[in-house]
């Protein structure tokens, strides 16, 4: 897929800038840094359906700021007429007729909603989420939309953190892959629409570090695990050719991301020499205040401006105090001149000054196409995760046993999509249960809801016991409605919400076997049901063909391939549980130290340290085994690669897809090194009884990490290496690198 790059200087572009930039006065050059939304949302009144699309109104006297000159950019207007309005009284109002970019908070697709992106992740398929960014950005780019607020690329750790739904998951490497994926789709240099857009990784940097899980939360971490864990994501999509990136919400050691000269200067600017525009998250700069750092809106804007934010989103803290804080001397013109001159950097990329209006008579063509929906139902099928299955209940064969489906979520349209699906529309989504009577000839399976939605303590038992009781087999559909993950959507207890626990102890009473469909958002903490279940399908939120997706999966159609990308805790209180933890001076795998007779490690006295599912994890409907481990040289040198290969037998009696990871572990560093990494990785389809050899040749580069001096090396020395199916398993090898 060709893609357009816009971190990279072209000369023809940086003097049409200047040109440009020559002829501005400083109000002009102030309103290109100053981005609002023209529409309002309005909540839904009491009672209200709660499928229905959401309602906007105008914001008054945005079109009249527009037509002066004072606004850069809008953001969330989805229609052509509406964009083509703002846009012409940019172009033929204003003096200068610089035009409008209008941003648009695309996370999982436009019209056609794919599976949120921690769903898409456990695809472990760069192409497929590029392929679904591309679909996005070709539906926004139809309405106007040509600078879209994605891929959120915050690599997280806490599932109580709501937003964990909108990333990748755990994983640099991974996250780093689905980073660069999408900004190559997102940036597709083949749009029907003939339109080019933009990407905005965000957020610029370590919001997923958020404290606590709680949104919007500190993030106190050291520089070198910035540097080592959060940063690089960005630095893959940076390369992949995006142009901006958005500063996020958190403080980062007292310091907050809108306001940080070391992330937004000295990393971006000067360390990475990339020349891309920064724009706020929502109100970002103002809230430079309430973190106790600026004084007021007007020292919000200083911070802001002069430490690397070029464009400051909704606050008006520019529009309203830049001119003074030039005037008074407290902000160079020159710092002013550069923000300026990387916003209209990426308008001319974008072609905007060309071809600033958009078809308004082609906006229905790029809406629910064939093609668009079958890339949802392969974005569904791939991204579910098979976590149990015993006696090999699944797949089902159609009309062999009575079904019951019970729980409220599988005849839900909108949960369906999860959250951020702000231009999704419920009333295109398939539900499970019609997934699962297509599967049937349109007769049954009986639906009894068990409980209703959302957020209701209205159960009916007694129905779901009767049902499940006269059923061979029950489909038990639980989990999250799309309103408690997201932004500003944190949990504490990450159990099943409500009363649903009770209905699965009451449905699981009956001796039934029980296939359980859990739909969210997030890692839940399911313990307990997962020991009732006889098989367990993480379905997530997985956008329009999510019900059809299930039915395929459960009934055989198409065989699960997904794996976890943030590993299952058993309790809260393990929180943060992932795979590339430290060692510890006592690690819970060793002897530890013996004091007072007994064995000290780091360990809890309740429960064992391990999640209830890996990072990586994912059962389908064969076995895979792996034996012959081998590394080409056992002594590789620092401009070498480690060249390994792994015989994978398909010893099941159906064809299946394996992803075969690649963890290595650096035995002795000059700093604390995680117990793995995660390195390399490759999808490998076998027929039943096939084998293959996988190879994996591992640059010594990629084994470089963060030094005391925050410079990146690589350390000579002696290595572990697992190759397997998951974080927690493999074959295992050494290997040594030498100076």
């Amino acid at each position: 897929m060709h893609s357009h790059a816009y971190n990279t200087l072209d000369p023809v572009v940086e003097a049409r800038v200047a040109e440009l930039l020559g002829r501005m006065t400083l109000d002009e050059k102030i309103g290109q840094l100053n981005q609002v939304s023209p529409m309002m949302y309005v909540p839904p009144a009491p009672g209200a359906d709660r499928e229905a699309p959401p309602t906007f109104a105008p914001v008054p006297g945005v079109e009249e700021q527009v037509a002066a000159g004072a606004i850069g950019s809008i953001f969330n207007v989805a229609d052509a007429a509406v964009v083509n309005r703002f846009q012409r009284a940019a172009v033929t109002g204003a003096r200068l007729g610089i035009p409008l970019i209008v941003g648009g908070d695309v996370i999982h697709g436009f019209r056609t909603t794919f599976p949120i992106p921690l769903a898409l992740s456990c695809s472990w398929n760069a192409e497929l989420v590029a392929q679904t960014a591309r679909v996005a950005a070709e539906e926004a780019s139809a309405v106007g939309i040509d600078w879209i607020f994605a891929p959120m690329i915050d690599i997280a750790r806490d599932p109580r953190w709501g937003r964990i739904a909108e990333g990748a998951g755990e994983d640099v490497c991974l996250g780093s892959v689905m980073a660069a994926a999408q900004v190559r789709g997102f940036q597709a240099a083949d749009l029907g629409t003939g339109r080019r857009v933009a990407a905005c990784p965000k957020h610029f940097v370590a919001y997923g570090a958020a404290e606590a899980g709680r949104d919007y939360s500190a993030a106190d971490i050291s520089e070198v695990t910035l540097r080592e864990i959060y940063l690089p994501p960005f630095k893959a999509a940076f390369d992949a050719g995006a142009g901006s990136t958005m500063s996020a919400f958190n403080d980062i050691g007292g310091v907050p991301a809108s306001g940080n000269r070391l992330t937004l200067t000295q990393v971006l600017r000067e360390e990475w020499g990339w020349p891309g525009l920064v724009v706020s998250d929502y109100e970002s700069v103002r809230e430079l205040i309430p973190h106790g750092v600026a004084e007021d809106l007007k020292d919000a804007a200083r911070q802001g401006l002069t430490t690397g934010v070029d464009m400051d989103m909704v606050s008006r803290a520019y529009s309203t105090h830049l001119r003074a804080l030039v005037e008074e001397g407290r902000v160079a013109p020159a710092a002013v001149d550069e923000a300026v001159r990387r916003v209209l950097r990426l308008k001319f990329a974008l072609g905007l000054f060309e071809n600033p209006y958009v078809d308004e008579d082609r906006q229905a063509a790029f809406q629910l196409t064939e093609t668009s929906l079958a890339l949802a139902l392969q974005a569904a099928r791939e991204s579910m995760v098979l976590l149990k299955n015993d006696g090999g209940l699944l797949p089902l064969t159609p009309g062999a046993q009575r079904l019951v489906v019970i729980g409220a979520l599988a005849e839900s349209r909108l949960d369906a999509l999860g959250c951020w699906a702000f231009f999704g529309r419920a009333e295109d989504a398939v539900t499970i249960t019609e997934g699962l009577r297509a599967h049937l000839d349109g007769a049954g399976p009986s639906f009894v809801p068990g409980y209703a939605l959302p957020g209701s303590t209205t159960i009916d038992l007694d129905a779901a016991v009767a049902a499940a009781s006269v059923a061979d087999v029950v489909v038990l559909v639980v989990g999250e409605t799309q309103d408690l993950s997201g932004e500003a959507h944190s949990r504490a207890f990450l159990g099943l919400p409500g009363r649903q626990q009770e209905l699965v102890d009451a449905v699981a009473a009956t001796g039934k076997p029980l296939i359980v469909v859990v739909m969210t958002g997030r890692p839940l903490v399911i313990p307990r049901l997962e020991q009732q279940a006889t098989a367990l399908l993480v379905a997530w939120h997985s956008g329009l063909r999510a019900g059809q997706a299930v039915a395929d999966l459960l009934f055989g159609v198409a065989s699960p391939v997904g794996r976890l990308t943030a590993s299952w805790p058993r309790a809260e209180g393990q929180i943060p549980v992932y795979y590339a933890h430290k060692s510890t001076g006592r690690p819970a795998g060793g002897d530890g130290t013996t004091q007072f007779v007994e064995h000290f490690r780091s360990t809890y006295l309740d429960l064992p340290n391990t999640p209830l599912f890996p990072f990586g994890y994912g059962l389908t409907y064969t076995a895979f085994d792996y034996t012959d481990l081998k590394i080409a040289a056992e002594v590789v040198g620092p401009d070498g690669a480690v060249s390994v290969s792994v015989r994978v037998t398909n010893t099941g009696a159906r064809a299946g897809l394996e992803v075969v990871q690649l963890y290595v572990r650096d035995l002795v560093g000059s700093l604390t090194r995680p117990v793995r990494e995660l390195k390399a990785f490759a999808r490998v389809e076998l027929a039943a009884g096939e084998t293959r050899v996988v190879s994996f040749a591992v640059p010594v580069s990629d084994l470089a990490f963060v030094g005391v001096d925050q410079k990146w090396r690589v350390e000579p020395g002696a290595f572990r290496l697992w190759v397997g199916p998951d974080a927690a398993h493999g074959l295992e090898a050494g290997f040594v690198v030498r100076s």
